[in-house]
């Protein structure tokens, strides 16, 4: 586990004040928490505040939305940021219209006789360019789906288990996929050379060829696994209920490339993004992590809600959280 650098939700409103103060902290495991507090003297003509951060701390780069705060006795920097737009009203008018759809949609009763009335579709993802898609459940399977024909085209993987996220993507062109048993149907598109991930309530991650339906891979972590996703053709990330997303190789998941430990609060999403990727937790907290950067991005404001979903569109980042509110975090300058 790292040290993790720690600050006020609402750190950017506080400090825009005259002598307003906002607290943090630097945790390290196996050592005592160090406490401490940033303070606002004047706001200065731009618009930024000048801060200064009490003994035991460090503040670089100040902005309107961002602050860079070191801890030099753990050797650990953070880059808060703050929201630039929040969406506080998005729920009211709208979101009653993607439940149905998703309710209705998704009531296997007359989908080509596969009846999962009383289990929960738990995720989704889009095949290739999106004639297929894929669902997971709490019965433990995963299906494949012509979205044309309303109707599925097959069981990909039955794992015992519920399987809470799915991911698919191109495999490394090393790695064995198996051959499928039977042809293909003609509605079955752009599953060739695919990987399914299952991050399953088990403790297992399972890697299943798309087409062959063949197991792949099978990972034990250290508690159930609530999502996955793709870094790259070799590369995937995963995240547990109890804090830990492992970073594996699909050609070699004997033992991951490394274990990320930022607190032992659920790992509820995953994000590709850049040379690296973005993960948000069940106790508010998401952040970035990227490889040519020295400190981590902290994305804030999320006053200890669990954070369920980030999305990305070019350098903006979207964050669903269970107060109610969208936040959009401008990256401009990573």
């Amino acid at each position: 586990m790292m040290a993790t650098l720690l600050i006020q939700s609402d750190w950017h409103q506080a400090l825009r004040r005259d002598e307003g103060e906002a607290w943090l902290s630097c945790r390290s495991p196996g050592k005592p928490t160090l406490y401490g507090s940033l303070t606002s003297r004047r706001l200065g003509t731009d618009g930024v505040p000048d801060i200064a951060a009490s003994e035991g701390f460090v503040v670089g780069e100040v902005t309107k939305k961002s602050i860079l705060i070191s801890c030099p006795h753990e050797n650990v920097s953070t880059k808060f940021l703050a929201p630039y737009t929040t969406f506080c009203r998005i729920h009211q008018k709208s979101w009653w219209r993607p439940w149905c759809v998703y309710q209705h949609r998704w009531d296997h009763e007359d989908l080509a006789g596969c009846k999962w009335r009383d289990q929960r579709i738990l995720d989704t993802a889009i095949v290739d360019r999106g004639r297929n898609v894929l669902s997971c459940s709490r019965d433990g399977t995963a299906r494949l789906w012509d979205c044309g024909k309303a109707a599925c085209l097959g069981l990909v993987a039955n794992c015992g288990a519920p399987v809470n996220s799915i991911a698919v993507g191109t495999a490394d062109g090393s790695l064995n996929l198996g051959t499928p048993e039977k042809a293909p149907s003609e509605h079955e598109v752009g599953t060739e050379g695919k990987l399914l991930l299952l991050a399953r309530e088990d403790k297992k991650l399972q890697g299943v060829g798309l087409q062959s339906r063949q197991q792949v891979f099978l990972f034990t972590g250290s508690d159930a696994f609530n999502c996955c996703t793709f870094l790259s053709s070799t590369y995937i990330l995963a995240g547990t209920q109890d804090g830990n997303i492992y970073q594996l190789d699909v050609r070699n998941t004997n033992a991951p490339i490394q274990v990320i430990h930022r607190s032992g609060s659920p790992v509820l999403s995953l994000l590709p993004y850049q040379d690296g990727f973005v993960a948000s937790q069940g106790d508010g907290t998401c952040f970035i992590m990227q490889q040519d950067l020295d400190h981590v991005l902290d994305l804030t404001e999320a006053d200890c809600d669990p954070v369920y979903k980030v999305a990305s569109w070019e350098k903006e980042i979207y964050t669903c959280c269970r107060d109610g509110i969208v936040r959009r975090y401008q990256l401009a300058d990573l």
